[in-house]
């Protein structure tokens, strides 16, 4: 038989060749071998024969069994491919290397039943991967699911038209896990009708079918506080749940009456907590800041906790109170706006007018308030939280921009020594001993340690624990002078507390500071004996109020109009000032003859 075949046999695949005793290596690389035994083959009497039957099997349209093995002994002797070498006289194979190539490492079942180069390629088996995204959340695993929907139902028991405010708030803790005070915020955003009731189905569908469940705290206050449209927090976001933490919470029960203080303090939380959770400085707190702040732990405290100053991330009224208080003593003209001349007399005169006008240059941050070279209340919350504690990541940044003159990155020595300039000529009208900027600078280097000793990046600041240190050198000198002469009493206290930031340290001398300077005012003023509780019997008002003292028919005429729930005895305490100094009835109080905004600090709110 004539069989004409074209091609070239070097593009045959030796595998598909299905030659046993032969090495696919050997063919690969010697093309002409190939050609010879594709010749040889077609040479011998069994492949005729083979090659007429397939080709009338294929007209008849009879499937081909080109299957790589079988078990059928008929199939394997009718249709084996013949050999090309006598029995036993197969050369042997060369050894194949396990990481070859994939085609040579891939295992083979047997010999084909067909004296054919076709060969059938199985499709690989198609793993199932489980669903790993869910755009509303994992559901809950049924067991989880029938335990909630099992306390839902105590809860709701009775209650067949639903739960109002006052009712739902057990839910929001015991169910939800959630800090109580965003009961009012989690009830608003099931009562989407503004119904009055939450019922049993409504919460069902909000909180289980929406997986609410599953999901981690901070995604769940996330979703309760955020609008719906947007993907992110805002101020006015916070104030729903601060709002009712100053209505329910014991520690601030004493500022019920007063809503403009209020208001201040929730103002103060909220600055707070942008100042160290939104890091990108935008007003728009994202869910990954959330989650990488300490905002959801200090949430968690704050509703077990009934003395609001033990908490003292974010929510300290006393933390509120010294900030206030410095803002208030700037602010000669009380419009709530402070200018340079103000600032600049700041921690008595401690800060340096090169920074000061950094400051109002607004290159670490864009003011807030509306006009021109004025700083606002949350300007001055941001400075004071940089001024007071430079160990944190914000403040670094803060101070790293006004040094940073031409806004590269990096500070260069000319940058440093221009603000060090004006700390060197203050030294030397005190009569104190300059140091000169080169031994500045080498200091500098030991405390930060930089790769490359001409500048200093951010990172390298970051990185060093005495890097609020190098920003006093350039522009504080009193805290500059007090590094210098640090006392080591004052180390060993840090070293024996270092949970304590040093805003901590600083709110709580400042509080203590504040009290001892009111204390040795009246002192002074010779009316210390006015307060003896012996000299008057305690003066009630509306069976809500009293005060001690010989100033009662003043104070209680003061508060007259007010219906809060106040005790007061002889302690020192400065709250009570500001509930004054923010409203109307100071200048009432003011103008009573032989009576100072000090007797107030004598008055403690008992919790």
């Amino acid at each position: 038989m004539d069989v004409d075949y074209g091609g070239e046999a070097g593009c045959l695949d030796p595998e598909l060749l299905q030659l046993n005793e032969v090495s696919p290596l050997a063919i690969k690389s010697n093309p002409y071998v190939a050609e010879k035994l594709f010749e040889q083959w077609l040479s011998l009497p069994e492949t005729t024969p083979l090659v007429k039957s397939l080709i009338n099997n294929a007209k008849a349209g009879v499937p081909l069994n080109v299957s790589g093995a079988t078990n059928s002994p008929k199939a394997t002797s009718g249709n084996a491919i013949p050999s090309m070498f006598p029995a036993g006289s197969a050369p042997p194979l060369s050894p194949r290397s396990s990481s070859g190539s994939p085609r040579i490492s891939k295992q083979r079942a047997g010999p084909s039943v067909l004296a054919s180069p076709l060969r059938l390629v199985s499709e690989p088996a198609k793993e199932l991967i489980p669903q790993f995204y869910f755009q509303n959340g994992r559901p809950p695993p049924n067991e989880i699911k029938e335990r909630c929907l099992f306390r839902i139902n105590q809860f709701f028991y009775g209650h067949p038209e639903g739960l109002q405010l006052l009712e739902f708030k057990p839910v929001t803790k015991e169910i939800c896990k959630l800090p109580s005070f965003f009961s009012t915020a989690l009830f608003k955003r099931i009562d989407v009708n503004g119904t009055g009731v939450v019922t049993r189905e409504a919460f069902v569908d909000y909180w289980v079918h929406n997986n609410m469940l599953t999901k981690d705290v901070a995604t769940q206050i996330f979703t309760i506080l955020k609008q719906p449209d947007l993907r992110y927090l805002t101020h006015e976001d916070f104030k729903p749940i601060l709002r009712e933490l100053l209505a329910t919470h014991p520690g601030l029960e004493f500022l019920q009456s007063t809503p403009e203080f209020q208001e201040r303090y929730a103002e103060t939380v909220i600055y707070r907590i942008f100042y160290y959770m939104n890091r990108a400085g935008n007003g728009r707190l994202t869910l990954r800041e959330l989650k990488r702040g300490n905002l959801i732990a200090a949430m968690m405290h704050a509703d077990e906790e009934e003395d609001i100053n033990k908490v003292l991330r974010y929510f300290s009224y006393e933390h509120f109170y010294v900030i206030y208080c410095k803002f208030w003593e700037l602010d000669t003209d009380h419009d709530f706006l402070i200018d340079k001349e103000n600032l600049i007399r700041y921690g008595n005169h401690a800060l340096t007018y090169r920074i000061v006008d950094r400051i109002f240059s607004q290159v670490p941050r864009k003011f807030t308030s509306k006009v021109e070279g004025k700083m606002g209340y949350e300007d001055f919350v941001y400075f004071i939280l940089s001024e007071e504690d430079k160990s944190s990541e914000p403040s670094l940044e803060y101070w790293f921009k006004c040094i940073d003159l031409d806004g590269n990155g990096v500070l260069t020595k000319n940058e440093m020594q221009f603000f060090y300039e004006e700390q060197l000529h203050r030294m030397e009208c005190m009569a104190q001993e300059p140091v000169i900027f080169e031994d500045i600078l080498c200091q500098i280097v030991d405390m930060v340690g930089p790769k490359d000793e001409g500048y200093f990046t951010l990172r390298e600041l970051k990185g060093s624990k005495l890097s609020g240190s190098v920003f006093n050198i350039l522009f504080n000198l009193n805290k500059f002078m007090a590094y210098e002469s640090r006392d080591p009493f004052l180390i060993r206290q840090e070293r024996e507390n270092p949970t304590l930031t040093e805003w901590d340290r600083f709110a709580h001398r400042e509080y203590i500071r504040l009290s001892m300077e009111e204390d040795a005012e009246d002192a002074s003023n010779g009316s210390a004996d006015v307060w003896d509780e012996s000299l008057e019997a305690p003066f009630y008002l509306r069976g809500q109020t009293f005060f001690v003292g010989a100033h009662n028919r003043r104070l209680a005429k003061l508060f007259n109009e007010s219906p809060s729930m106040i005790k007061a005895e002889r302690v020192n305490l400065h709250k009570m000032i500001l509930l004054l100094t923010t409203t109307k009835k100071f200048e009432f109080f003011s103008s009573e003859k032989g009576f100072s905004v000090s007797k107030l600090h004598k008055i403690k709110i008992l919790r």
